[in-house]
C-alpha cells in the first residue's frame, strides 16, 4: 500500500489537475455548484451499485469520481471566497473529534448504541432543534424512513423487542387490507405507507438494510426476466403472445442459474 507521503502527493496531484481544468477546460469552467449536483447523485448511486456487486476495482474508480466532485465543489467555493479544500478537511476533522469524546475525551461507552446516542445528543447541543434535522429532505423515501428510525432510536424512542415490531407489521397489514376493501384511495395510500414504515422498522431490528435488500431483489428480477426474454426468443416465441404458464416455465428455469 502507499505511504502517507504518497497519499499526500496523490491528493496534491488531484488538486493541481483541478486547478488546471478549471483554468483551461471550457466544460469545467462552465460548471457550478448547481450543475454538478445531479452528477454527484449519479456518482453516489454508481458507487452503490459497485458495492452491491462486490466489485472492488469498480468501487475504487467510483470513489475517485466522488472525490473529484468534492474537490470540484471546494474549488468553486474558493472562487467565491467562501471556503477551500482545507476548510472542508479541517471542518470534518473538527466534527469527528468533537463527536467522538470516547476517543478524544474522557467519555466512556459500552457499545455502538451508546456511541450513536451520544452522537445525537451532541448534535442537539450544537444547536439543532430536532434529532431529525440531519435527515436530508431529498433522500429516497425508503432510505429516509430508515434514517428517521435510526435517529429516533439514538435518543431512546424505539421498541424494546423485535416481537413488538412484528406485531406492528401485522397490525399495519390488516389496516391496509381494510383500507383496500373500503375503496378509499387516499386511505389506502396512507396505510400502505404505514405498512412500509413498519416493515423497514422490523428490518432494522434484524440488521437488514431494506434498500439493499430491495435492490438485490430488483437485480434478481431483471436477471431472470432477461433470461426469460432471451431463452423464449431462442425458441421462436414472443412474450406478448405467450401465456403466463409458458412464461413461468422459463422463469423457473432462470431460478436454476
Amino acid at each position: 500500500m502507499n505511504t502517507t507521503q504518497q497519499k499526500k502527493d496523490a491528493f496534491e496531484r488531484l488538486l493541481t489537475i483541478m486547478d488546471e481544468l478549471r483554468a483551461g477546460c471550457p466544460w469545467d469552467q462552465k460548471q457550478t455548484l448547481e450543475s454538478l449536483r445531479h452528477l454527484t447523485i449519479e456518482e453516489v448511486y454508481e458507487l452503490g451499485d459497485a458495492i452491491l456487486d462486490h466489485d472492488l476495482e469498480e468501487i475504487k474508480k467510483e470513489l475517485g469520481d466522488i472525490l473529484l466532485h468534492v474537490v470540484f465543489y471546494a474549488k468553486i467555493g474558493s472562487e467565491k471566497n467562501a471556503f477551500d479544500i482545507a476548510d472542508v478537511l479541517h471542518g470534518i476533522c473538527d466534527k469527528l473529534i468533537h463527536r467522538h469524546p470516547h476517543i478524544y475525551g474522557d467519555v466512556k461507552v459500552a457499545d455502538e448504541q451508546e456511541v450513536k446516542a451520544n452522537w445525537e445528543k451532541l448534535k442537539l447541543k450544537e444547536g439543532k432543534k430536532s434529532v431529525l434535522e440531519g435527515v436530508p429532505k431529498s433522500l429516497p423515501a425508503m432510505v429516509k424512513a430508515q434514517r428517521i428510525q435510526e435517529k429516533a432510536r439514538g435518543v431512546g424512542f424505539d421498541w424494546d423487542h423485535e416481537d413488538q415490531v412484528w406485531e406492528k407489521v401485522n397490525e399495519e397489514l390488516e389496516e391496509f387490507r381494510e383500507a383496500c376493501e373500503s375503496g378509499d384511495e387516499q386511505h389506502q395510500m396512507e396505510e400502505l405507507g404505514d405498512l412500509f414504515f413498519s416493515i423497514i422498522n422490523y428490518a432494522r431490528f434484524k440488521n437488514i438494510n431494506p434498500e439493499e435488500a430491495l435492490e438485490r431483489t430488483n437485480k434478481k428480477f431483471i436477471q431472470r426476466f432477461q433470461f426469460l426474454e432471451t431463452e423464449s426468443a431462442k425458441d421462436g416465441k414472443s412474450l406478448s403472445e405467450m401465456t403466463l404458464e409458458e412464461m413461468d416455465h422459463y422463469w423457473n428455469l432462470a431460478k436454476k442459474y
